[in-house]
């Protein structure tokens, strides 16, 4: 008959303690995320604001109206995107100068089914601040420009709020890696 493994037990100790941990540390994040979802739902109510400039990447300010005054558009791109019947299709955005220094704005000027860039030399826009995976925040247009049909507005469903499963994952591995030690440790001492 052998002992109980002394550094086989820390290591898995060790290995447990930090799966709970992390399951934990993700029932946390749910919580904030939950508390962010319902601060983004919040800016809907409130008034509109100045465009940022340099926007703070901890805490842009998504989902809260405002407007841009495009003085010049220096490009375009073209992004897979959804009008607002849902209609899968292209989102047009525009690069945008908004004064003669600085970083400029990302306006989504509205959806087509097709991806060439329509015919804008700028002009105000209003519409609702949204993510924007290359440049932190865009502006999604209320209404389209001429040509264009209107983009499905941004909304707080599509930011993914998934950490109440990672927490139940990182649970579950824990637990299996109890269950697996245990029944080793039971074979080991039967021996």
């Amino acid at each position: 008959m052998k002992g109980i493994p002394i550094i086989v037990s820390i290591i898995v100790a060790i290995a447990i303690g930090t799966m709970v941990y992390l399951g934990i540390w993700q029932l946390q994040r749910a919580e904030w995320k939950e508390g962010l979802l319902a601060t983004y739902e919040a800016a809907a109510d409130q008034p509109a604001i100045t465009y940022p400039a340099v926007p703070d990447a901890a805490e842009p300010p998504y989902f809260r109206r405002s407007s841009v005054n495009c003085l010049e558009v220096l490009d375009w791109r073209s992004t897979s995107g959804r009008s607002d019947k849902g209609q899968s299709g292209w989102a047009h955005i525009a690069t945008c100068k908004t004064s003669s220094e600085g970083p400029g704005a990302q306006i989504v000027a509205g959806w087509s089914t097709k991806p060439e860039d329509p015919e804008w030399a700028g002009g105000k826009v209003d519409g609702i601040i949204a993510p924007d995976t290359q440049n932190v925040i865009r502006l999604v247009a209320s209404e389209p420009l001429a040509g264009l049909q209107r983009s499905q507005p941004p909304s707080t469903h599509d930011i993914p709020n998934n950490h109440m499963a990672y927490a139940v994952q990182w649970f579950l591995f824990a637990g299996i890696a109890l269950i697996i030690f245990g029944l080793a440790l039971r074979m080991r001492l039967q021996k």
